[in-house]
């Protein structure tokens, strides 16, 4: 199948459901970074996301045949008296059947953290705000009564263990006997008791109220006594549990929390923190219970979103909560950070005392995303429709466009309809596994060919990939894959969000070692990569204006490109260091380029519309050094300046060739080769060590430069004369000036 041209396809809809499944074959604890510069994009991608995952469980269910099926989740009252049974008689055993069976429930959190912006502890509302949606979605008695019947910290402070046993579920017992049947004795017993004493009243009383002599009132104070006390036990511990499960109901975690923040001695130290930590496990240890009971597993899917909009200090706060609270090995969180990253990394870079010297705030981010997921820039018949909507005065983003099924599906293959044509969320009815079709249908508009998506062909690809990554005699990748295990982590997910995007576009899948091996370059070496990327594109650009050399021609190696426009990227290093200092080794980078993985512009044009896990903010950021830079080459060519690679080229020869045609005196061409000075000891050297060597004056001098350095601007002439505050009488002097 030939490379068809789908980059004018609207591809927010793909990049969603290609996120949704790979969010449903990945373990938990994950944490998404879900990138992009529109607040309108992210909220669609994540309404989308919710409607697949959901579409998705409701799939699985239905087709589940073997044992009993999962409970319904709006459950009965026989449900609801059944789980409190449970909840106060018998305890979880975790099994490999349970432990590993495909039902699943999403329950889906939205935090937006700009509404609580203003306290001080903004992970403490986060906690809070999952508190009460997991109260909301089981019910806080049931929560209440496993606070009080099950959980125990000791116990459940552990990893699970699993046991081969059929049974799901084990009674509560004292000694070896169980709970349930104590209490069930204790109430025969009590009734055996209670009942004649009630019929016949006490012997004493009796005969006292008759006037006669009572002639040994001890035995009959002793049986009186027996009997308050068997009477009187079961009712001592009724009582206290009830009690106990008031306080509990009454006073919740919500107002825990908050009594911590408004004590300052608590908040300030460890203990808010550690009291929070055993609240978030005590809410895992539940979940793990209502796993068993709903005989499903259930994901707490945690959105949050308007981070990028608060203080740096309260957006790190946040992001160590997800990292401290949210990533136990058994955690059964998704956390999905959805921001603008280049805002967000400015708020981080910001935060006093948060970050180490030797730390930038991306690699704080990498510490804790495990799938970063960049949505790409729209397409342009995605702009075109979104301009259209707001012409028309509709939303932005349109939420509610009823979609149509298609009726040339296979036999017996029910269909999901997907609109690939507006960016908004989606109805959705049952699917099998191996053909989920994406059709565009709506109205009078141009219809887009319907892509069938092969779940088979992708978990082929995707396992190719895997086996060839861990082959030690095939693979060369082990030599450039990072020792750190959330790099790894991040490559796993990403390759099969890639190739999830491939298949869902109807690209022809490049081998599964060049996948696994672009991944792995957009990881290792994401601004390189963005250079080349911003290079590329420059050059199209550029060649569409005036016809001129292209290097983006889809023959060319990225090598070339990256080696032709090097000095380039070696000018404006000092610019884009943050950047840089992301990347891997150097060196490595030319092997896997120059050597190993001769990638070609036309890969890359089909890769950049499935690459996900690199970061765009890199790109802007270098294409608006570069744009800064193409300015002052505008200035060089109005005042005939050289450009930089013909003065990197030039000899000291060529260098006096050029003082000859502007007319300097022969003794600066004799000093230019007394000091041997070439067109890289102009480029790199501090101009005024340069001119204190020429001996110019002003106007020599200026005349000089404007041919050799092109033209700087004024801003930047009055910065470099502004002396140091700190150390009087040193002048700033800007590189490059």
């Amino acid at each position: 199948m030939a490379i068809e041209k789908v980059t004018d396809i609207p591809s927010d809809n793909v990049y969603a459901y290609a996120l949704s499944k790979t969010l449903t074959k990945v373990s938990s604890p994950v944490t998404v970074g879900l990138y992009s510069e529109c607040q309108n994009r992210i909220n669609m991608v994540l309404k989308n996301i919710e409607v697949y995952m959901n579409q998705e469980a409701k799939r699985r269910e239905e087709k589940y045949t073997k044992g009993a099926k999962p409970r319904s989740i709006t459950p009965s009252i026989s449900d609801v008296l059944s789980l409190i049974l449970r909840l106060l008689f018998y305890r979880p055993v975790w099994t490999e059947q349970n432990q590993n069976t495909k039902n699943i429930r999403y329950m889906f959190v939205r935090f937006s953290a700009w509404h609580f912006a203003g306290s001080d502890l903004l992970w403490a509302g986060l906690v809070m705000q999952l508190t009460k949606a997991i109260q909301n979605n089981f019910g806080k008695l049931q929560l209440g009564l496993f606070r009080i019947a099950q959980h125990d910290e000791e116990k459940d402070g552990g990893k699970k263990k699993i046991e081969d046993i059929s049974k799901h579920w084990r009674s509560k017992k004292l000694g070896c006997i169980p709970i349930w049947a104590l209490i069930l004795i204790g109430f025969i017993g009590s009734l055996l008791i209670l009942v004649p004493l009630i019929i016949f009243g006490f012997p004493d009383l009796k005969k006292h109220q008759e006037g006669e002599k009572v002639e040994d009132p001890s035995g009959y104070g002793a049986l009186e006594g027996i009997a308050i006390a068997v009477l009187g036990v079961p009712a001592v511990g009724a009582l206290r549990f009830i009690l106990l499960l008031l306080k509990n109901l009454i006073f919740n975690q919500d107002l825990k929390i908050r009594q911590g923040l408004d004590n300052k001695k608590v908040s300030q130290q460890l203990g808010l923190m550690h009291e929070v930590r055993k609240e978030m496990r005590l809410l895992c240890c539940f979940i793990y219970f209502m796993e068993i009971f709903e005989r499903r597993r259930i994901r707490v899917v945690l959105e949050i979103t308007n981070l990028d909009r608060c203080t740096p200090k309260k957006i790190v706060g946040v992001l160590d909560a997800i990292n401290i609270l949210l990533s136990d090995d058994e955690s059964p969180f998704i956390s999905v950070l959805a921001v603008d990253p280049e805002v967000l990394v400015g708020q981080v870079q910001q935060a006093e005392d948060c970050l180490s010297k030797r730390d930038s705030a991306y690699d704080f981010l990498d510490r804790i995303i495990t799938l970063p997921f960049t949505v790409p820039p729209l397409s342009d018949v995605s702009k075109s429709i979104v301009f259209g909507n707001i012409v028309r005065g509709q939303s932005e983003m349109p939420e509610d466009i009823p979609l149509e099924e298609t009726g040339a599906l296979a036999a017996g293959c029910p269909a999901t309809s997907v609109s690939v044509e507006d960016e908004c969320s989606v109805k959705y009815s049952e699917t099998e596994e191996q053909a989920i079709p994406l059709i565009a249908k709506k109205g009078n508009v141009e219809t887009f060919a319907a892509a069938e998506l092969n779940l088979e062909e992708v978990d082929k690809l995707t396992e190719s990939a895997f086996s060839y990554i861990s082959s030690r005699d095939k693979s060369k990748l082990q030599t450039y894959i990072s020792g750190d295990t959330m790099s790894m982590r991040r490559v796993i997910n990403s390759i099969r969000v890639t190739i999830m995007i491939m298949e869902t576009r109807k690209l022809e899948p490049p081998p599964p070692d060049k996948i696994a091996a672009w991944v792995v370059l957009a990881d290792l070496w994401p601004c390189r990569l963005s250079w080349i990327l911003q290079c590329v594109e420059d050059d199209q650009q550029s060649d569409e204006i005036d016809g001129s050399f292209c290097a983006a021609d889809n023959t060319k190696t990225l090598w070339e490109v990256f080696n032709y426009n090097s000095l380039e990227l070696c000018i404006i290093g000092h610019t884009v260091e943050n950047f840089l200092e992301r990347d891997g080794d150097p060196e490595l980078f030319e092997v896997f380029l120059r050597k190993d993985f001769k990638f070609t512009v036309g890969e890359l044009e089909m890769f950049k519309l499935c690459t996900v896990n690199l970061n765009y903010s890199i790109k802007n950021e270098l294409a608006r050094v570069r744009g800064s830079r193409r300015l002052k080459r505008a200035g060089r060519n109005a005042f005939l300046s050289l450009s930089s690679r013909t003065v990197m080229n030039m000899k000291t020869e060529a260098i006096c060739q050029e003082l000859s045609k502007l007319s300097f005196p022969e003794k600066y061409l004799n000093t230019v080769r007394e000091n041997f000075i070439d067109g890289r000891t102009i480029l790199f050297s501090d101009p005024r060590d340069l001119r204190q060597v020429l001996q110019m004056t002003l106007g020599e001098w200026m005349t000089f430069k404007i041919r050799f350095l092109g033209v700087t601007p004024s801003n930047r002439t009055a910065q470099a004369k502004t002396p140091d505050a700190t150390n009087p009488g040193v002048v700033i002097c800007p590189s490059g000036q």
